[in-house]
């Protein structure tokens, strides 16, 4: 592992730029080849929603991922003006938070970027302040990555079936309902559309803590076999409800299912946020 860091730390700081003020930064398409993507346009979409996390979280867009053009040789005489990004390193955390963590890079660069952006993250005041909407989405980007996390670590554990994984964790915090009984009691079609997609900000939070406490759980008990992994993940669920009804909260089941998806929040964002074609 210290040759990976040591490796991730060369290669990042290798595509880095310095301009007049001695700012750091990153051109996206550098970023995209050192990440292991291909096709722009496909790295394309993980820059829109790591622009959607950084205007959720309540920083100016425009400020972590000015537009630039660039001039490229295509052919022998050929030229052609292509789309790129200068990316600011908290840009750059947040696309790396937004990519495919399969990509050995990509962990790599999760580390990396990590450094110096945990003071742009939302804090406690600043999240009150949201709207609704706002929060959802916020705290939607939050269970997204630390399920890429929780699904990575359950893999190491010996978990093959993430389908019965997932249904053993929501047993235990709604009371037995598993995801299919979750998703027809929202009324959403579970073969097309995410239940986490129709939770309010409350639901998603109580999620959220089952998510990172069973990542914990399994990383601490070193467990080392599916069923182990499933019933951890269904006890830390269930002591979740436990603590809720405890403190005289509300049980997720019986929690409001919003009217506008995830989806529908997010595509409203993205309207807002200024991108041209390449």
């Amino acid at each position: 592992m210290p040759e990976l860091e040591k490796y991730g730390e060369k290669i990042f700081e290798q595509i880095k730029h310095l301009d007049e003020f001695n700012y750091e930064y990153w051109y996206a398409r550098d970023l995209m080849t050192v990440l292991g993507y291909t096709k722009w346009e496909n790295f394309h979409k993980v820059i829109k929603r790591a622009m959607v996390a950084c205007e959720a979280s309540k920083n100016n867009v425009l400020d972590h991922f000015p537009e630039v053009r660039k001039v490229v040789q295509i052919g022998s005489n050929a030229k052609r003006e292509t789309i790129d990004y200068k990316l600011s390193r908290y840009a750059c955390y947040l696309i790396v938070q937004n990519a495919n963590p399969k990509k050995e890079a990509v962990a790599l660069g999760q580390t990396y970027f990590a450094v110096q952006t945990r003071k742009m993250e939302i804090t406690e005041e600043e999240f009150k302040k949201l709207t609704e909407d706002e929060k959802r989405l916020y705290m939607r980007i939050n269970v997204r990555n630390k399920n890429k996390y929780l699904f990575m670590t359950a893999e190491k554990a010996g978990v093959k079936n993430f389908g019965k994984f997932n249904d053993y964790g929501y047993t235990g915090l709604y009371g037995g309902e598993t995801a299919k009984m979750i998703a027809d009691r929202k009324g959403i079609d579970s073969s097309k559309e995410e239940i986490l997609d129709y939770m309010g900000s409350t639901e998603l939070a109580a999620n959220l803590f089952r998510i990172t406490q069973t990542d914990e759980v399994l990383k601490n008990n070193k467990v080392d076999n599916e069923q182990t992994a499933c019933d951890t993940h269904h006890n830390v669920g269930k002591a979740i409800r436990k603590t809720i009804v405890e403190i005289g909260g509300t049980t997720p089941e019986k929690l409001p299912t919003p009217n506008k998806s995830i989806k529908e929040i997010e595509n409203e964002e993205l309207l807002k946020i200024p991108l041209k074609k390449d």
